[in-house]
Formats: C-alpha cells, structure tokens, sequence
C-alpha cells in the first residue's frame, strides 16, 4: 500500500532519493489520510491510511483517471447526486483557501462513512495555486458516541422531569390544606429547578454561558425589568443549576419585598471575573427604585438558600446589604473546573 513517491520525476542523486523515502515512510506511517490532489482535482497521491479509509489502492485511483471527487464522493447519504461544483473540500482550490469541516464519504464497498477533512492550496514557488492536500479522518467512532450521548441525556432529562412531577404531586398532597402561599413558593422553586435542567439538556450538559443562565431567570419575571452586564463566561452544570436558584429566590424576593414590587422598579445583575487566574466569579444584584428597604428581622429560606449552599459548594461568600435604596447582594464564588 502507499508504495509511491509525491513526484514521478527521475531521481537525479541518491541524497534526493533517501530524503524521498523518508517523506514516504513519514506519510505512510501517519494514521490519518492524506491525499494530493492536481489542478484537476486528480487524485496523485495517497498514503497508506488513505488507501485503508477509502477502500482504494492508488493504483486504482489512478487508473479510473477521475476527480477523487466522483470516485468517493459523489452521492449524498440520501441518494441525491454530490455535484463537484457544490463540494467544500474542492473549494480550496479555487478559492486558494484552507477549508476545514465534516462529510460523509462513500467507501468503495458502497457504505457511507462520516469524515473531518482539512484542504489546503498547494502553490508552487510563484504563489500559483496547483493543487490540493487534503487531510481526512475517520470520525464514525466519534458520531457514534455523540449519539449514545444524546440519548443518555434525553433519558437523563425524561428521569429527571418524571422525578420533579412525582415531587410536585407528594407537594400538593402534603400542603393539602396547609398555607397555599408556601405551596405556591415550593412549586415555584420546582418551576425554577425544572428549567434549569431543560436548558443544560439543551447545551448537552456542556459548560453554559453566565449570560444565557441569567438571561433565563429574568425572562420569568420581566426582561425588561433587568439591566444585565458582564463578559462571555462559562460555568459547569452544577454551578448553572445553584446559580439559576439563587436569582430565584432573589428574583422572588424582589418581587414580594423589593424593587419588583414597584411599577418602576428594577434591578442590574452584573458580573466580572477576579483574580487569581480568572478563577473566582463575582455577581452583583442591585436593586432600584423600590420601596425603602427595611433589613428583614429574620433570614428566610431563600436567603439561606443563597448564603450558605453557594458558599457550601463553590468555597463563595454572600453579602447582603439592604441599604435603603434597595438591596445589594455581592456572590464570589470560585469556578470549579470540569
């Protein structure tokens, strides 16, 4: 297999012919195919792995004298034809531009395969474009395994949905006839929680942005009542779960005592990193034009809630000062690395 050199020239010197066979060694031994395409998009040379992925020997890639395109790539997973013209790997050529991406191939057995391709212009010593090397590797494993992924995760979002349905059910039937105001305060924080889960099942349970997390808590009591500020940060599952409670009970809170409780109330949430190494996230919720705070003479639950679990899981520190102007609670916590 592989077996050839890039150029078909006669070898004038043996040094030239050493530094031939080590190139071809180097290409052959790579696990990923390379293939060397000329100003016809002809396929010239494969190496050894390329040979292997496509089912093909270079000799008969030769031999068919056709753009590798029609040979590998010529039919979509659908049936429909795969013109040349409409291929992201042969624009690199014409466009004398690196182009990267995913595909799907078609093996020489008739069975289609998906594909991670970098092409890149080849030009020679005036800067004309004439040819094309393209790198390509197998990523069947890897679309496999995203699959499986989805799968777990949409189950782990079904279990987790059933399990706060069966919580909300045991609710109704222990407040039965109990205060209906903390029946209503405990489903709103299971409203809270259940959305939290939805919006990690939706990233995949991949780190979420800071500012989609507290976009989402505003959004339930009015955008517009929000003034949000603060840089693209990422944070793991568990900190978004945490963080999407605590502006809910802030939010509640703001809403029942504070700056939502005014037509013309509102409240800025605004975030920075700290030192050291970007490491520490500090929140700001700060409220405006509410009634004149008065420092509550007893901590509820859902300050509790705040001050002690965040502080609890992320090594954080709460601060509340209710100062009359309205209320100002400072979260420092430390992003944990996933």
């Amino acid at each position: 297999m592989g077996g050839v050199y890039l150029s078909r020239d006669p070898v004038p010197d043996e040094g030239l012919a050493s530094a031939h066979r080590r190139l071809q060694a180097v290409l052959d031994n790579a696990s990923y195919a390379i293939f060397l395409m000329d100003d016809r998009q002809h396929c010239i040379y494969m190496n050894a792995a390329a040979e292997q992925l496509t089912g093909y020997t270079l000799a008969e890639i030769l031999a068919l004298d056709r753009p590798l395109h029609d040979i590998i790539h010529h039919t979509r997973p659908d049936g429909r034809p795969f013109p040349l013209s409409e291929c992201a790997i042969d624009r690199a050529f014409p466009e004398h531009n690196q182009m990267r991406g995913e595909e799907m191939f078609v093996h020489r057995e008739g069975h289609f395969y998906p594909v991670a391709f970098c092409a890149s212009p080849v030009r020679d010593d005036a800067s004309k474009t004439i040819g094309t090397i393209i790198e390509v590797r197998d990523i069947s494993m890897e679309k496999r395994a995203e699959a499986m992924q989805r799968v777990l995760i949409n189950e782990l979002d079904h279990r987790v949905k059933n399990t706060l349905a069966t919580v909300q059910a045991i609710a109704r039937q222990t407040f039965h006839g109990s205060d209906p105001v903390a029946l209503t305060s405990y489903m709103n924080r299971l409203k809270a929680l259940s959305k939290a889960h939805e919006m990690l099942t939706r990233n995949q349970w991949e780190p979420t942005s800071l500012d989609d997390i507290i976009g989402s808590a505003a959004l339930t009591f009015g955008p517009e009542r929000f003034t949000l500020a603060g840089p693209e940060i990422m944070v793991c599952s568990k900190m978004a779960v945490s963080l999407t409670m605590a502006l809910h009970e802030l939010a509640t809170n703001a809403v029942k005592y504070g700056a939502l409780s005014m037509p013309a109330g509102h409240v800025r949430i605004s975030w920075c990193h700290q030192p050291p190494a970007d490491s520490v996230l500090e929140l700001v919720w700060a409220e405006h034009g509410g009634p004149p705070v008065v420092p509550p003479q007893r901590t509820g639950l859902g300050m509790r809630l705040i001050e002690d679990q965040l502080a609890h899981e992320f090594d954080g520190q709460t601060t509340m000062d209710f100062a009359p102007g309205g209320l100002v609670c400072t979260i420092r916590l430390t992003i944990p690395e996933e």
